[in-house]
């Protein structure tokens, strides 16, 4: 089941299941221990698919102006393992697009892509911008989404 909440209309289940994921994903898969807490989710609307009652993908959404000045932004895409390969990913970010058109209006939505991805954004029509750079030693490059 696919739903969006902002912060604020977020259960203490599902707050729990948000973190548990994007550490199971962010942590301990890819062994990077950094700091998801990172003050941001309380401004987000909470992109959370849930099958079988266990959350397994993921993404949240930040209106313009609080990941960078001239963007909304979608970030902390996860797909669940047992999720993967299904093509689950594409139909959360195109969801994930759709949805921050519909909130945050008309505009360029910016992410911070791991590099390794870069070809599967760009088949959803976002284009890198800059240069690479580590982000929690990862390698990482911007990316945008002018039209959709």
């Amino acid at each position: 089941m696919w739903n969006c909440w902002h912060f604020s209309e977020l259960n203490t289940q599902q707050l729990y299941d948000i973190l548990a994921l994007r550490q199971e994903v962010f942590v301990v898969e890819q062994d990077c221990p950094y700091q998801d807490a990172d003050g941001l989710d309380f401004d987000a609307w909470h992109i959370c698919v849930y099958d079988e009652g266990h959350l397994v993908a993921y993404t949240r959404i930040l209106k313009k102006g609080v990941t960078y000045d001239d963007y909304a932004s979608i970030g902390r895409v996860i797909t669940s393992m047992r999720w993967r390969g299904k093509g689950k990913g594409r139909e959360l970010m195109q969801y994930s697009i759709d949805k921050t058109k519909t909130l945050l209006g008309d505009g360029p939505i910016k992410i911070s892509a791991q590099s390794h991805l870069e070809k599967y954004y760009a088949s959803l029509g976002f284009k890198p911008t800059g240069e690479e750079y580590l982000e929690d030693g990862i390698p990482h490059m911007g990316m945008v989404l002018y039209e959709f």
